[in-house]
């Protein structure tokens, strides 16, 4: 019986595990030097991620911002559009959730927690609209659009919470928000955790962009531009619209990463509210290869990076810096796989002719 992989779709799968190993041993060498134990750090890392109920809500908690938007950018990236804008989109879906989710004292719980985040979708999918608008009307390059439109938003953000938002009562000199009601705090799934419901909302959107691009219409038309946007008009798709749907979807999802955030950790909108949860998102789609699993599981290797990284730093001494290090090598190999061709490798080559003859013989 023949095999339904293709040896290239292989080599494919197996790619972001080659480059996670590998970056894992480049770091393995630069701690080496520097004069740490490497596998002091990595168990302290993963005891920090994953040795304790504690330690699995910290790194589902920090996971699920990263996870929506890696999916932000990977739909964006299907329909043919790079979307760098992800960080400024989580700003906005903050920000509307801070307006919300400081008023309507009085609403019920379930309510209240509703409209934020649909408030949380919506400011960061119209705060994505813009994007389109600029690329359909002016030809405006998506990555330019995106990444001024960032610096925009923590811009705006930073003013509101520095005037009309700031929390006047607080007893920090930092500008902040007020707290969001208790009514629109996400619950916790376990007690004696900080793991909030926003993992399952992240599960919920990896089954949507799932189902929405492999069995809709639309869906397929994204696809297909994101191809060819040749074979997509002269097929009489409407190129505009389906990419202003995508890049909606693409702020949305990016929004309710930070509207969870809000309500889930944070509790109000500050400064600094973003670890970097845009860009990880990128490297997370980019690793996953922009599908539904990939992109889950990528995200949760983030997570634990995070959760587990103070752990580490107290165990071994190792500053924060090295899971940023970690972080860039994988992302320098997930990247340079776009540089080599499958097919031109001798490992290919040997691995293509065995399941040929495997066929062959069946």
């Amino acid at each position: 019986m023949r095999s339904k992989l293709k040896p290239e779709k292989i080599f494919q799968l197996y790619f972001p595990i080659v480059a996670i190993l590998a970056a894992l041993l480049l770091t393995a060498i630069v701690i080496s030097v520097m004069g740490f134990n490497f596998v002091e750090a990595i168990q302290a890392l993963f005891v920090g991620a994953f040795g304790s109920l504690g330690a699995i809500g910290e790194t589902l908690n920090k996971a699920t911002p990263v996870i929506l938007t890696g999916l932000s950018y990977a739909i964006a990236q299907k329909c043919g559009i790079i979307n760098l804008g992800a960080e400024g989109q989580l700003y906005m879906g903050a920000l509307a959730a801070t307006i919300v989710g400081t008023n309507l004292n009085g609403t019920p719980s379930v309510i209240h927690i509703t409209i934020t985040l649909i408030a949380g979708f919506l400011g960061g999918a119209l705060y994505g609209i813009i994007v389109g608008l600029l690329k359909n009307l002016f030809d405006a390059s998506e990555l330019i659009t995106t990444i001024m439109l960032n610096y925009i938003a923590m811009a705006f953000c930073g003013w509101c919470i520095s005037f009309p938002l700031k929390d006047t009562e607080a007893t920090s000199n930092f500008p902040q928000s007020r707290a969001v009601l208790e009514s629109v705090q996400l619950p916790r799934l376990i007690s004696g955790t900080r793991l909030h419901a926003g993992i399952i909302l992240a599960v919920l959107a990896i089954v949507f962009y799932y189902v929405f691009l492999k069995y809709t219409k639309k869906g397929f038309e994204m696809r297909t531009i994101g191809l060819s946007r040749s074979v997509a008009q002269n097929a009489g798709m409407r190129l505009s619209t389906t990419s202003l749907l995508a890049i909606f979807i693409a702020g949305g999802f990016a929004g309710l990463g930070g509207a969870i955030e809000l309500l889930g950790v944070q509790f109000r909108l500050i400064n600094a509210f973003s670890l970097n949860f845009g860009f990880d998102g990128i490297a997370v789609a980019l690793l996953g290869n922009s599908n539904a699993l990939g992109i889950g599981l990528s995200g949760i290797l983030f997570g634990a990076l995070r959760s587990g990284s103070n752990r580490m730093q107290m165990i071994t001494k190792l500053p924060v810096a090295v899971i940023y290090m970690i972080q860039s090598f994988i992302i320098l190999f997930v990247i340079g796989r776009s540089m080599f061709d499958f097919r031109k490798l001798r490992v290919y080559k040997r691995f293509a002719k065995r399941k040929m003859l495997q066929g062959e013989k069946t």
